[in-house]
């Protein structure tokens, strides 16, 4: 049996060394009453030390105030609150709103970006975008239309903008950003139109590119050093990423970066995860496909990498490996180790050493996970770290213009963007999920800049022979690779998960449903449904004392792509519309923010 301890994190990770980090985000997070950046901390926990609402008093939540944002479509994110002052986003056109708190949350300005409407049906799986980041008094924002854009966070005045993007290729945007030191580091999307995936960082008050880390492509593009840069302990060698695809297809070879980013300001690394190859259809890419599919560790200065991990060689599902690396310190075998855990689109748990990218945890977070039989864990083994495929749902042996059936998860995942959360009280982790299974048909597709280059359709519907819901809520015990507690959920837990010190964990649900559950037994404690349905995050702030909960609801994203864009075909929405029919008789589109908070005694 491995001990387990854990070390508060958070802030505490940050504050570690805050020269090395900027300091304003450092002030923000280290002040539980703000949030500053989507992820609530460097180390992407999520965890907020407020507790005024607690596990006692949840079940007395009432609804403090609201406020539409006009603009329907899917709402991700969350707001940011810095100082008496809120922050608000919209998904396309990316509205901002500043929101003054001590004065009835009054529109203190507006921020109306002018984007080509043309840049919306090159955006995959809806409009949404996944919010603002803080940093020196300026709001920033990544546009759908690839524009970064700097704010003066007093007057909504333009400091700088940049374009990091070319929609007309396919490269669009729905990420947030992540200010490290005097940089922001921005991702891309467009894996479904054969883009040629990155990261960049930019200067904080000029707006300049620094560097740009290629996540295919020449070593000198990728940003590795062939001798120094690791995986699984062992150099990449020389032309790591373009020997392993076929001629130059890695040129639109995908492994987009449209996730979360994390940062440890000890270490000084970055990390991220890049996305799926293109196209969908693995018959037309032989090989394994580097750097797809990988977790990340860059320095944010130069953006060299220390070392990566392929989660999976040759993709054939389009598992998307972009979701959050959420950073802890623990105890393995009695030694305390700096951890990271990724929860994959694949179905697998990750728990790996973020100081050498040593792979520790690789265990499935839903049962019903069947593509894989598992990850080889003996380092001995031709095949260390990675997957053992089950032939019956490898859709590349199967092959083309051939249906695999009863693939679970679906290619949006045990997990998408929801991101999860992680408690230092209780150890564990709160994740989100999908339990949705597929059937899967590639096809041969062309390549033509900024045309859809998919190569496959798919079907997507519950997980056989089980609670017959798409989704579940579940504590996770990242050491152990094990669940702790699983709430099942009639659609899938598509909002981002908040800890709290008040040993409450909140979440929302697909149809609309704010819930709150104890930490430790995952009992429900209260539940109140919005106006649509809740793909945002849920954040916590406080205001004159007073702690205060936040949603955006507007239902949309993947799996609510057909009442987002009144898609009717089954198959459209890349498999979703068929999947989430039902969702239309429980909710319906929106775009709000709702605030809730204890009454007064």
């Amino acid at each position: 049996m491995r001990a387990v301890h854990c070390l508060a994190l958070g802030a505490g990770l940050a504050a570690v060394a805050p020269a090395l980090a900027n300091e304003s985000v450092l002030k923000g997070i280290a002040n539980p009453a703000e949030q500053v950046i989507q992820t609530v901390d460097y180390a992407n926990t999520r965890y907020s030390k407020l507790d005024q609402i607690n596990a006692k008093n949840v079940k007395d939540l009432q609804v403090a105030w609201t406020f539409s944002t006009g603009v329907l479509r899917g709402h991700e994110g969350s707001p940011l609150v810095i100082g008496n002052m809120m922050y608000l986003h919209t998904p396309f056109p990316n509205v901002v709103f500043a929101l003054d708190l001590a004065n009835e949350s009054k529109i203190v300005w507006k921020y109306e970006p002018k984007q080509d409407p043309a840049v919306i049906p090159v955006m995959c799986c809806d409009t949404v975008n996944r919010g603002l980041a803080y940093a020196d008094n300026a709001i920033i924002l990544h546009q759908a239309d690839t524009t970064v854009v700097s704010l003066d966070a007093k007057t909504g005045k333009v400091n700088w903008s940049v374009k990091n993007g070319d929609p007309a290729k396919g490269e669009t945007n729905t990420a947030t950003v992540l200010p490290v030191k005097d940089k922001v580091i921005v991702g891309i999307s467009g894996g479904e139109f054969g883009v040629q995936c990155h990261v960049t960082a930019y200067d904080l008050k000029t707006g300049k590119k620094v560097w740009r880390g290629y996540s295919v492509g020449t070593d000198d593009q990728i940003l590795v050093d062939p001798e120094k840069t690791t995986f699984l302990g062992k150099p990449v060698g020389k032309d790591s990423s373009i020997k392993t695809w076929e001629g130059e297809q890695w040129k639109t070879g995908g492994g987009c970066t449209w996730g979360w980013y994390s940062y440890d300001p000890k270490l000084d690394l970055m990390y991220y995860g890049s996305g799926n190859p293109s196209t969908w259809n693995a018959k037309q890419r032989p090989g394994d496909n580097r750097w797809s599919m990988t977790i990340w560790a860059r320095n944010p200065d130069t953006g060299m990498a220390k070392w990566v991990y392929q989660m999976i060689p040759h993709d054939e599902w389009d598992f998307d490996g972009v979701n959050e690396m959420i950073l802890t310190d623990q105890k393995i075998d009695g030694k305390e180790r700096p951890l990271l855990t990724h929860f994959d689109r694949n179905g697998l748990g990750y728990t790996l050493d973020r100081a050498t990218g040593e792979l520790l945890v690789a265990q499935k977070y839903d049962p019903a996970v069947n593509w894989t039989s598992g990850v080889e864990m003996d380092p001995k083994s031709k095949e260390y770290g990675r997957p053992q495929v089950v032939a019956k749902y490898s859709t590349e042996q199967n092959g083309e213009d051939v249906n695999s059936k009863g693939i679970c998860p679906a290619a949006l995942g045990t997990k998408d963007q929801q991101p999860a959360a992680y408690s230092p009280k209780t150890s564990l982790f709160y994740v989100p999920t999908n339990h949705v299974c597929m059937d899967y048909e590639p096809f041969k597709v062309s390549y033509t800049p900024g045309q859809p280059y998919v190569g496959a359709t798919l079907s997507m519907y519950p997980a056989p022979n089980s609670h017959g819901g798409m989704g579940n809520f579940i504590a996770w015990d990242g050491v152990k690779g094990k669940i702790k507690w699983s709430n099942p959920e009639q659609f899938s837990a598509w909002g981002g998960a908040l800890a709290t010190a008040g040993d409450v964990v909140f979440y929302g649900t697909l149809e609309g449903y704010l819930k709150a559950v104890d930490s430790k037994t995952g009992k429900e404690l209260y539940k109140f449904k919005t106006p649509s349905g809740i793909i945002g995050n849920v954040m916590t702030y406080e205001f004159k004392g007073k702690q205060y909960v936040g949603i955006l609801s507007g239902v949309g994203g993947w799996a609510g792509i057909g009442l987002a864009a009144g898609l009717t075909d089954p198959n459209a929405g890349l498999g979703a519309v068929g999947g989430y029919a039902a969702l239309s008789s429980y909710t319906n589109l929106g775009g709000q923010l709702t605030v809730f908070t204890l009454p007064n005694r």
